[in-house]
């Protein structure tokens, strides 16, 4: 079967640079579809500023138009605070022979050892990081070992087994964060084409972020 990858975020709002992170995903990998799974609550960050109702509203209508990105709202469903291990057991049950590929940006692979039982994760997932050529990754020695043990760069070796390798995903540059966004907002300038249309409706729609400060 076709992994299925799994991108997991506040998407606060959800971006274009989280979608053309899924589409190239979906097509160097040959994955069978991209799951986005917007978390509850952090555990390390502060809460989102929209609400759940309103980023699920975002979501829905980023993906409307692409078939094989899926909205995944367990943890939405499943309350608290969100552990990516949790969700990854609850894919595993449902999915319990295709391959799952958690997509990570490079930032958040080297603060990987802050996650909350994250020497779990590789028996459930692939890890795909997801960077620019040429950067290297600034991370501990214990990660830099398991990167090295476990890394492998052919797009068919996720195929190859359910969970255990990392590889890594070299994208075009695209320089967008939500937090980013959030500020143009705030400071009243454009964000078309940092996001698609139908989010920037819905944000002008429920006036959101505007007030933040």
């Amino acid at each position: 079967m076709k992994p299925i990858g799994i991108l997991g975020g506040t998407f606060d709002p959800v971006h274009n640079g989280h979608l053309r992170l899924a589409l190239e995903a979906l097509d160097t990998l040959d994955l069978g579809e991209v799951r986005f799974v917007p978390l509850n609550k952090p555990n390390h960050r502060a809460e989102p500023s929209a609400t759940v109702e309103q980023r699920r509203s975002m979501l829905e209508a980023a993906l409307a138009e692409e078939p094989d990105l899926v909205l995944d709202e367990r943890e939405l469903t499943r309350g608290g605070i969100s552990y990516t291990v949790e969700t990854l057991q609850s894919l595993r049950e449902e999915f319990p022979q295709t391959p799952l590929a958690l997509l990570l940006g490079a930032d958040a692979f080297v603060n990987l050892e802050q996650w909350e039982r994250w020497e779990e994760l590789l028996e459930l997932t692939h890890v795909v990081v997801a960077g620019r050529p040429g950067h290297g990754l600034d991370v501990s020695p214990l990660l830099d070992k398991l990167h090295r043990e476990r890394r492998n760069d052919d797009p068919g070796s996720l195929v190859g087994a359910l969970s255990g390798r990392i590889c890594h995903l070299f994208l075009p540059s695209l320089s967008i964060s939500s937090s980013a966004i959030r500020n143009h907002i705030i400071t009243g300038r454009s964000v078309r084409y940092l996001l698609p249309d139908a989010v920037v409706a819905i944000i002008t729609q429920e006036g959101l972020y505007q007030n933040e400060r």
